[in-house]
């Protein structure tokens, strides 16, 4: 697949869902990818991507954003809290707040620097233990003490599990969000983008399908 198939199949979508395309944002998920597909993406005119580490996304955004001044980066992936500065600074938007001790040291932090990201809230839907997020019979307490703290929650975000039908867990993030008075919801992945706009998705996560299958990194 190409971004550009990618792009036709979530206009399908969204017509599909009766949805405007303007409601949906794709966002290229670049981690683990060699800097010429990056390029190669960025030459394309996309400008929304996502990383899953910190640390490797300081490597490669730092000189891509001085080139590209209207990229928009997405961090996806788990944020240890003595990288919530780094990740304050370089990122536009978080979608794994998962934790009380995290809630407070972004608000903290934001408070020093007079910033902060745009948060979204990610939760465990599958009650899976390997898996980071909020049960989702605490997400109501949990919005609201972030609320307490002046952070702006934006949004939910899921990741069903492998084993079950992602549906039902697209609309239970929906559920959650429509009663929080949120409006964005990030789920949908490269396998089931199109069910997930179905079910509200305003961010779709899509990686392989765009860059092609993922490069592991060299062992230093």
């Amino acid at each position: 697949m190409s971004l550009l198939q990618v792009s036709d199949e979530i206009s399908n979508a969204c017509l599909k869902a009766g949805r405007p395309l303007k409601t949906v944002e794709l966002i290229a998920v670049s981690k683990v990818q060699p800097n010429d597909r990056v390029l190669a993406v960025l030459e394309q005119g996309h400008r929304i991507f996502g990383e899953n580490r910190v640390q490797e996304a300081e490597g490669k955004w730092t000189a891509f954003k001085e080139t590209f001044l209207d990229v928009k980066l997405h961090l996806l992936g788990p944020l240890q809290t003595n990288k919530t500065r780094a990740a304050l600074e370089l990122f536009d938007c978080i979608h794994s707040l998962d934790r009380p001790k995290l809630a407070k040291s972004i608000a903290r932090i934001a408070q020093e620097i007079g910033y902060c990201a745009s948060l979204f809230v990610q939760v465990n839907t599958g009650l899976e233990d390997q898996k980071a997020g909020i049960n989702p019979t605490d997400v109501d307490d949990f919005i609201a003490n972030c609320r307490l703290m002046d952070l702006p929650v934006v949004g939910l975000m899921c990741i069903p599990p492998t084993a079950e039908e992602a549906s039902l867990h697209f609309a239970l993030l929906a559920k959650l969000a429509e009663r929080n008075g949120i409006d964005q919801l990030s789920m949908g992945m490269s396998g089931d983008f199109g069910k997930a706009i179905s079910f509200g998705a305003t961010h779709v996560r899509v990686g392989s399908a765009i860059f092609g299958a993922r490069v592991a990194p060299v062992p230093s």
